[in-house]
């Protein structure tokens, strides 16, 4: 698999996971928060789904070449860097110690997709050509 569909499968799994995570916790009631701290959870859902369509976008872009992709995916990572130092937190503190793990897992990922993606950044810009492959 190239480096472009690689990160667009990331970006849209990342992406999809995250709206997945959160209709699942809000469905099942597990965010106590609307109750007790409806202003500040609100801020924080607005900022996870945020994240999550900005990943969702660029890696869409990705997959079919477009120019504006690159900088929307670099904007996508950062917001998914700091959400992802941000929410192990509340896991942490209740001892759920998997899922803190899981999100350093998923941050050395991204550190590491961002590195690549700023090291390759032609290869991710270039236009698609007509057999769906980098241009020349």
């Amino acid at each position: 698999m190239d480096l472009r569909r690689a990160t667009a499968v990331f970006a849209i799994i990342v992406g999809a996971m995250m709206f997945a995570q959160w209709a699942f916790f809000i469905a099942a009631g597990e965010v106590t928060e609307l109750d007790t701290e409806p202003i500040r959870i609100s801020f924080h859902l607005a900022a996870e789904f945020l994240t999550a369509t900005a990943l969702v976008v660029a890696g869409l872009g990705l997959a079919k070449g477009k120019s504006w992709s690159f900088p929307v995916l670099m904007l996508a990572l950062g917001m998914l860097s700091y959400t992802i130092i941000v929410s192990p937190g509340y896991f942490a503190q209740e001892g759920e110690y998997v899922l803190v793990a899981m999100f350093a897992v998923l941050w050395i990922l991204t550190l590491a997709l961002v590195f690549i993606a700023l090291k390759r950044e032609a290869e991710l810009r270039s236009p698609l050509n007509k057999e769906g492959g980098p241009g020349s």
